[in-house]
């Protein structure tokens, strides 16, 4: 059977742990906290200012260890683990921001919080939701959680600004609206019960009182003759739960330094001796107190395992496959980061390949290319101009010399066609580079999107810079090879084309008007429409032949040998470089380790949870 100490117990462990990976909440405090968190029972003290929360907190923790004065005290949450320890072990306290830094002087502990207090909020009377995490393990504590929160306040004082009312408001909220949080409102007796900031705001969260203890504190400073009995007895405001009335250390003891056990022995002999509690005394106090919510939370604890470990168990499950996602550690043989840097590589050639063969997009811009732009590139040739009939004569006129060509102007007509063919280089060359930036954006998004690849910087870099460098090599090969297509048409012209031209002239029906005609407007138009149509057959042909010029030298290559240099000096690297290659990116690394802590952590509930048996 599972004891009260075991289960409490076991709950702030596990709070514990979750505080230490971090897995508590953000710098926007209790507004954002995890799921486990969430799931798991803890109590928030709530009262406005000077409502006596730090004394009954330390009455319950048994040190005087919490920062006092007028005003706003607490200005930031403070998260208080207590553990309970084997009798005569040394009792110390530690801070989640000093992990390895054990208090064992309670007046430290009560400097550092404020120290902590104002490194984050200054020296003013600021706020911040940002809690400080605090452990006390003594033999003569209860296993609780505790959340001391700022006290309420109804105006700003100088210094704080003019919304602190509501900030504090706000940031107490977001901790008692949750459902499982068990609040405890403390209330001063000596001021009218319907005017307690703590209960008016427990009662807005919690409107049937199951989650809220009333704590009625300075019984002993209302005026003779009064008593709090209608309070403490469930007449003026009833809860589900006994109201418990705790008498707080006076100033004067405070000065005086009495220490906690006598101060509650001081106060259980003023219970047992008043004449207005003494029936209620074996319920009063801040030893009561303790014991309650320790009892309290035994039972929250007990009907929410199956519901905790339903979610520890749906957690597991995530972080598992989060790990497997991240990946997991690199094995440190030199063979095995070989496979698996070919491996990473190989998943990344197999993306790429898919973009080109149409399984993923990207590949289709390529067509475009040979589709679209080269096409376009080719009207826009400044042809007519070329061709026109001033500059036909003059060509033609240049390529005669000193003597006129007799029949027809071959010359003219090879420099006219040279001429209008170099145009061509251009649109070529821009093809091969058009295709080169989309194999580039290839690669670039192949290896964005090669998932095993993304724990890798370095990995990546090298290979898109060997990726690049071949593709780089490809272009140059894509170039010549295209532009030695454009040249092959200057260096060997279509005989049969020109065969048909003195034909064609003969058609006119009047040889000897041909002739005459042979330096006049008509004839140099003849000689620009038919190298026009001479360019427009060769334009057709390089229509066909650059594309696949550049299929054959820079797509084809990047599919079958794009990484063939990049393997051969990975293999000629030694297990040192090897490493290098495979140096994580040290926020995966950070999130690898922290994924594995928690699951370790969660591991580690499960089991422990399945360990202990919850028959009652």
């Amino acid at each position: 059977m599972a004891t009260m100490e075991s289960l409490i117990g076991l709950v702030n462990r596990i709070q514990r742990a979750c505080t230490v990976l971090g897995d508590y909440g953000d710098a926007d405090g209790a507004a954002a906290l995890p799921t486990l968190w969430e799931a798991l029972p803890s109590v928030a003290v709530i009262g406005g200012q000077s409502s006596g929360k730090s004394s009954v907190l330390e009455s319950i923790v048994g040190r005087d260890f919490l920062p006092r004065g007028s005003g706003i005290v607490t200005r930031r949450p403070l998260v208080l683990q207590l553990h309970k320890t084997e009798e005569r072990k040394q009792e110390y306290a530690e801070f989640l921001h000093l992990p390895r830094r054990k208090f064992t002087d309670y007046a430290l502990v009560r400097k550092e919080i404020q120290d902590e207090t104002d490194r984050m909020t200054g020296k003013r009377k600021q706020i911040s939701p940002v809690p400080i995490h605090l452990s006390i393990y003594s033999p003569n504590v209860v296993n609780l959680t505790l959340i001391d929160l700022p006290g309420l306040t109804k105006v700003a004082v100088e210094g704080q600004p003019d919304t602190i009312v509501e900030d504090i408001e706000n940031m107490v909220r977001s901790y008692v609206e949750k459902p499982n949080c068990i609040i405890l409102a403390i209330s001063p007796a000596n001021q009218d019960i319907a005017t307690s900031d703590a209960i008016k705001l427990a009662r807005e969260v919690d409107p049937t009182g199951e989650r809220t203890f009333g704590v009625l504190t300075k019984l002993d400073l209302m005026d003779k003759g009064t008593n709090a009995l209608d309070v403490l007895e469930g007449r003026s405001y009833r809860l589900q739960h006994p109201w418990v009335g705790i008498v707080n250390r006076s100033q004067a003891d405070i000065n005086k330094n009495v220490d906690m056990i006598a101060a509650r022995r001081n106060e259980r002999e003023y219970f047992a001796t008043s004449p207005d509690y003494a029936h209620l005394a074996s319920k009063m106090g801040s030893e009561y107190l303790a014991k309650l919510l320790s009892r309290h939370l035994e039972s929250v604890i007990r009907a929410q395992i199956p519901s905790i470990t339903s979610l520890i168990n749906k957690t597991i499950d995530e972080l598992e496959s989060e790990m497997d996602h991240i990946g997991r550690p690199v094995a440190v043989d030199a063979g095995a980061q070989l496979y698996t840097i070919l491996e990473l590589c190989r998943a990344f050639d197999r993306i790429f390949k898919e973009h080109l063969d149409g399984g993923r997009p990207g590949g289709d811009r390529i067509y475009g290319i040979f589709d679209n732009q080269l096409p376009a590139a080719m009207r826009k040739l400044p042809f007519d101009r070329y061709l026109s009939l001033q500059n036909v004569k003059k060509v033609v006129s240049q390529a005669d010399g000193y003597q006129p060509h007799l029949i027809a102007p071959e010359q003219g007509y090879r420099r006219l066609i040279e001429g209008a063919l170099s145009y061509f280089r251009g649109p070529g060359e821009a093809t091969v580079d058009a295709v080169h930036y989309v194999l580039k954006e290839l690669v670039r998004k192949s290896i964005g999107e090669t998932q095993e690849l993304r724990r890798f910087p370095t990995l990546q870099a090298e290979l898109a810079v060997a990726a690049y460098e071949a593709l780089e090599r490809f272009r140059e090969d894509s170039r010549r090879t295209t532009l030695r297509l454009v040249d092959m048409e200057s260096s060997y012209l279509t005989v049969e084309f020109f065969r048909r031209l003195p034909q064609e002239v003969e058609k006119g029906g009047n040889p000897a008007a041909s002739t005459t005609d042979r330096y006049g407007e008509g004839h140099f138009r003849r000689i620009g429409s038919n190298v026009s149509s001479y360019i427009g057959m060769v334009s057709d042909t390089l229509k066909n032949s650059i594309p696949k010029s550049a299929v054959h030298c820079q797509v084809r290559e990047a599919k079958r040998s794009l990484l063939d240099h990049f393997y051969t000096q990975v293999g000629k690297k030694e297990g040192k470089d090897l490493a290098k290659l495979l140096d994580e990116d040290p926020a995966l690394m950070e999130r690898r380790q922290q994924c594995a802590k928690r699951l370790e952590l969660y591991r580690a509930a499960r089991d422990e949870i399945d360990s202990v048996s919850w028959t009652r």
